[in-house]
């Protein structure tokens, strides 16, 4: 490996987006328009929604595509590919449109998260980055979220870098971590980036450096008075680790007036252990001490210890966090669903299969999420074709109906609504018109849109079903193109 070249990003691609642009060139389709969707079949962990996340380093990805001249002398050296082609790429910019759902939005099967409008060449080079990063993000926001909803009020802190695939999940992945709602990461440099707040305590290696337990505690409270938190695990718990802790608070933190600490568990039976834990520290005069727990925590056994009584003010979440590891592939795709003719016509395309999950939804669309204006909670989401809007698809009493996408009998009415439109401009022909909102900013539109979901939506088992409809334009133009392609 040439350890001395700087990456380049737009070489990060399928080596079939190379010679499919390579085809599309010499077919005379380079400047066709294309229209990609990129959209999830199903929600990890059989849950009943995804946080979309990840559009921060599309953008970055987007602005920076190019082809520096070793790229093309790896490309020529391949000996497949035509010289007009390779020309072609060492002029290379994206000059299309892209629309997406911002950061931090719930999202669900089948609706389009991203939209390409753009030349074919173009298009089909965007695929594997837009994915990975979509995919990874999504996947590590909506984790994140489920175990923040598991602890109920309390702080969660992403402490998986080490064990993350890489050092991209590790970094971009306590960035997702943040937007789920976590709210710190062990991971520096996820601060430095992107401002997600990086903190830590101890390690067992710093009680066995010392001579004695008591005395690394002592010099922990007197280097960091203002944050001590302790790990009290590395012997015994209870009959020595708390009341080292407790007897080191007295020495240090009391004669300075300071009563804010804690200590760190990252072993053992822990409802048992923060119960007594929280008795010893009650009695020993530190109340305001807070417990913290870590250990290959997920939102199940989060949600079982606080069931069982554990007295816990905050996780430490590490491997079952960074990883997903209940089901670490997100499953996002990225669908060809139409091209334009020489007049701007948009022709639909599907993709058919026997599974009908993998049946794909053509047009090029607009996504609406529909609200019940009692309740101000989601009633499901609808697409519809570019060329229409909710208001045009209304009956004559107000109301709107939809139709489900996998069921030609199945349709449903609603009144007393309104309406938001999901997908915002991110780039309109090549250039950014989207202003990103700081990590914090999504974080908070995330909180503010899971309040709009019902709570049905977001249990962990067996969730209600979310709907995600078609006006009736838009599922006569798929019904069309089942019947036609049978």
């Amino acid at each position: 490996m040439n350890t001395s070249k700087t990456l380049n990003m737009t070489m990060l691609c399928d080596f079939y987006e190379l010679t499919m642009g390579n085809g599309y060139f010499k077919a005379g389709y380079k400047d066709r328009i294309t229209h990609f969707d990129l959209f999830f079949r199903s929600v990890p962990d059989n849950g009943g929604y995804a946080i979309a996340a990840g559009l921060e380093q599309v953008v970055e990805y987007i602005q920076d595509l190019h082809f520096e001249p070793e790229d093309i002398a790896y490309l020529r050296g391949r000996k497949m590919f035509d010289e007009g082609f390779l020309s072609y790429l060492e002029h290379f910019k994206f000059t299309g449109d892209i629309y997406a759902v911002p950061e931090g939005t719930p999202v669900f099967p089948q609706e389009p998260i991203l939209t390409v409008r753009a030349p074919a060449i173009e298009a089909q080079l965007l695929e594997t980055f837009l994915l990975l990063t979509i995919n990874h993000q999504s996947l590590i926001a909506t984790k994140a979220n489920r175990i923040v909803r598991a602890a109920k009020g309390r702080t969660v802190l992403e402490f998986g870098s080490r064990r993350a695939q890489g050092s991209g999940g590790a970094i971009d992945g306590a960035r997702a971590a943040f937007i789920g709602g976590c709210k710190g990461t062990a991971c520096t440099i996820s601060d430095q980036l992107y401002g997600v707040p990086a903190g830590g305590t101890m390690a067992h290696a710093w009680v066995q450096t010392f001579e004695s337990q008591y005395e690394a505690f002592k010099t922990y409270c007197e280097v960091y008075p203002e944050n001590a938190v302790l790990l009290v695990d590395t012997y015994n718990t209870l009959k020595s680790g708390i009341p080292d802790a407790i007897r080191a608070f007295n020495e240090v933190l009391r004669p300075r007036g300071i009563t804010h600490c804690g200590i760190r568990l990252d072993s053992g039976d822990m409802a048992y252990l923060t119960q007594t834990a929280r008795q010893m520290l009650d009695e020993a005069g530190w109340p305001d001490c807070k417990i913290t727990v870590s250990n290959s925590l997920d939102e199940f056994i989060i949600q079982d210890l606080l069931l069982q009584g554990a007295q816990i003010d905050s996780f430490g979440v590490g491997e079952r966090l960074i990883t997903a590891r209940s089901e670490p592939v997100f499953g996002g795709v990225y669908k060809l669903v139409g091209y334009e003719d020489e007049n701007g016509k948009v022709i639909p395309k599907i993709k058919l299969s026997e599974n009908i999950a993998k049946i794909t939804t053509p047009q090029f669309k607009r996504v609406y999420r529909l609200y019940d204006n009692e309740h101000g909670k989601a009633i499901g989401d609808w697409l519809c074709v570019r060329d229409e809007d909710v208001e045009s698809n209304k009956n004559p009493d107000g109301s709107l109906t939809i139709f489900d996408p996998d069921a030609t009998w199945k349709k449903k009415t609603i009144t007393d609504f309104h309406v938001r439109e999901l997908q915002e401009p991110i780039f309109l022909q090549g250039e950014l018109v989207y202003q990103l909102p700081k990590l914090e900013e999504i974080q908070r539109y995330c909180q503010e849109q899971m309040d709009t979901l019902w709570e049905e939506v977001k249990r962990f088992d067996n969730p209600h079903n979310y709907y995600v409809d078609l006006s009736k334009k838009l599922w006569e133009v798929k019904y069309q193109l089942l019947t036609e392609n049978k």
